[in-house]
């Protein structure tokens, strides 16, 4: 076996998968064939996606900021610098991937072009300005918090003598791969963001990047609805299934039992779900299309209700939803200008628009 074989070898296909792919290719078709959304309803399905995607990534990795903060800071950026570690994660992804949204057609995968987007990634950070646009010098771990904030170990990344070396073997063979043509294009991206996550060769930044070059690769494969569903609030949404996956197929990295399946299968839901919410929206301007089911349930109690307040909406839930996702939903009701917010502090209410 050479010294990239096995990167492919690990890839597994069945039906199931198969059937997957089959899904998203033949909604990539449809979206190119059938499109009569107009090109100002597309310019605010972008901005949309560019505030939910940056407060979603951000806030897989512990940031705290909502829709409608993320909004009100990227609206800022021209005239007031972010403030704090969340509003600089934030900052700098928006920048990432509107980048990406914008010129991805000029953005080939080198390892210099990975190195650029890290040092964009973080330049808005204080504290990562001595690392930004290098690869990790120590050793790191890489760790999830629970429900109670304690943190769990996933998995031990590769140290950082070996990083160079390993990005080199994964940049060589994802290029090999996408010129040859012979294997799927989702599952040489999905192989190559596992295989990233696995090397985890930054000091900070590796899940977020990771995102940012999933949208890429897409949108250079000819997924051209990428801009404008975000892929990150999904996976927001599936936090634990995320973390499940991610360390169901670590724990046999570079062992003679490589297998991504459990990877391949998680980003695969992730990519139908879009598809999905994508198709929704497809012959229609209706901002209520890009809400998930349990936002369309809150958008639904102000039909019979002229205000609201987020304790009232808890009451009306029973006590099913937590407060911090009645909170997230508002806020993107409030970016999608569906609802306003009325009076300060404890009286806050929301009213439809």
């Amino acid at each position: 076996m050479d010294n990239f074989e096995h990167f492919s070898k690990r890839i597994k296909t069945d039906q199931e998968i198969l059937n997957k792919i089959g899904k998203i290719d033949e909604f990539k078709g449809l979206w190119q064939g059938s499109l009569r959304l107009s090109p100002q309803i597309l310019s605010r399905l972008k901005q949309s996606v560019l505030i939910t995607s940056s407060g979603a990534s951000t806030r897989i990795e512990g940031s705290k900021l909502d829709d409608e903060e993320v909004a009100r800071l990227l609206r800022g950026l021209h005239s007031q610098a972010p403030v704090g570690r969340d509003e600089e994660e934030v900052a700098g992804y928006a920048d990432l991937l509107g980048r990406i949204f914008d010129h991805y057609k000029s953005f080939t995968l080198t390892e210099g072009r990975i190195l650029q987007f890290h040092e964009i990634l973080l330049h808005f950070s204080e504290k990562d300005q001595t690392h930004k646009g290098k690869y990790k010098s120590t050793d790191n771990e890489v760790v999830m918090k629970n429900e109670k904030g304690e943190k769990i170990l996933m998995f031990k990344p590769s140290p950082a003598y070996l990083i160079k070396k390993e990005m080199d073997d994964i940049l060589f063979w994802i290029n090999a791969e996408l010129d040859k043509g012979q294997l799927h294009l989702v599952m040489v991206m999905a192989n190559f963001i596992f295989e990233f996550l696995a090397i985890h060769p930054f000091a900070d930044g590796n899940g977020r990047l990771s995102r940012a070059l999933t949208n890429l690769l897409m949108l250079r494969a000819g997924y051209s609805y990428i801009p404008y569903v975000s892929m990150e609030e999904i996976i927001e949404e599936r936090r634990p299934e995320y973390y499940l996956a991610l360390r169901a197929t670590q724990k046999n990295h570079k062992t003679d039992h490589e297998d991504i399946t459990p990877w391949v299968t998680f980003l695969l839901d992730v990519l139908i779900e879009q598809t999905e919410r994508a198709r929704n929206i497809m012959e229609s301007d209706q901002p209520e299309k890009l809400l998930s089911t349990k936002q369309l349930q809150i958008y639904s109690f102000f039909e019979h209700k002229e205000t609201l307040r987020k304790g009232e909406l808890f009451d009306l839930l029973g006590g099913s939803v937590p407060e911090v996702s009645i909170r997230q939903a508002l806020s993107r009701l409030i970016t999608l200008k569906l609802i306003e917010r009325i009076g300060a502090g404890r009286g806050i209410r929301y009213k439809k628009i």
